[in-house]
């Protein structure tokens, strides 16, 4: 995997563990930190989704001899994405079963 990709994998992880432990921390009642974890998971989430058709689209370009390497990398790159995007999707519905 590429330096430029493993470097982005590690910043959204990074981003969205920062943004939800910065939230836990913060001085808020229950519910309404709840809300906001809810709100800024989701938009960490259309982020990722945004990242994930980035690199579907740069895939679609044939004009690269390492074809075959960009593939892997894309493709390794993709399903990180898609686990953290389950991740999110994970702490999204514990939130909301909190909430209720």
């Amino acid at each position: 995997m590429s330096k430029s990709t493993n470097h982005l994998i590690a910043f959204l992880t990074g981003v969205v563990t920062g943004a939800a432990v910065g939230i836990l921390y913060a001085p808020n009642r229950g519910e309404e930190l709840r809300t906001q974890l809810t709100f800024r998971l989701s938009k960490y989430r259309e982020k990722l989704q945004s990242v994930i058709e980035g690199l579907i689209d740069r895939e679609a370009q044939p004009d690269n001899q390492m074809r075959t390497e960009s593939e892997r990398v894309v493709n390794d790159a993709r399903e990180k994405a898609e686990k953290l995007l389950e991740d999110v999707d994970r702490l999204m519905a514990q939130i909301k079963g909190q909430t209720s």
